[in-house]
């Protein structure tokens, strides 16, 4: 086997440049899921979910009894939309103005969302969202593409 010094010196450095990036997303990542949703348990949050928590459960995503609900829920959604970044609402263009470990979240947040409601669907959950949130069939078929990498496309699966 010939030694390349330059190239492996190289190749090396590289690889520790790209952990030291991916470390930085990971970082951002688990203090995303640490502190995700944490608004929620403040009074002006709290006060308006606790009223409609459990219908929620019940109701079926994007169904006319669920759009009433998110109507009582208005008070403590805006409250929450404007303090969580992971949420499309937070933004004034909504998942364009978002990044990718802002969309990571909210992915992880539609996955745990749909194991909450009746008959949770998260590829049905993102092909509704398309039309809710207006994005393009590029970036649905990326958060596609994710749920499938990540095996969340399983509806019998609970996380």
């Amino acid at each position: 086997m010939e030694d390349f010094p330059n190239t492996n010196n190289e190749t090396r450095k590289h690889i520790l440049s790209v952990c030291e990036n991916i470390n930085k997303y990971i970082h951002d990542l688990l203090n995303r899921g640490i502190n995700h949703d944490a608004s929620k348990l403040n009074y002006n949050q709290a006060s308006v979910f606790d009223k409609c928590i459990n219908r929620l459960h019940d109701a079926e995503y994007n169904s006319e009894e669920y759009k009433q609900l998110l109507k009582e829920l208005q008070p403590a959604l805006i409250h929450h939309y404007k303090l969580n970044d992971h949420h499309p609402e937070h933004f004034d263009n909504g998942i364009q103005d978002m990044n990718m470990l802002q969309m990571l979240e909210m992915l992880a947040d539609w996955k745990a969302s749909c194991s909450r409601v009746k008959d949770g669907d998260i590829i049905k959950s993102i092909e509704i969202n398309q039309n809710r949130f207006n994005y393009s069939d590029d970036i649905k078929n990326l958060l596609i593409n994710t749920v499938k990498y990540m095996n969340w496309d399983n509806k019998n699966e609970n996380v």
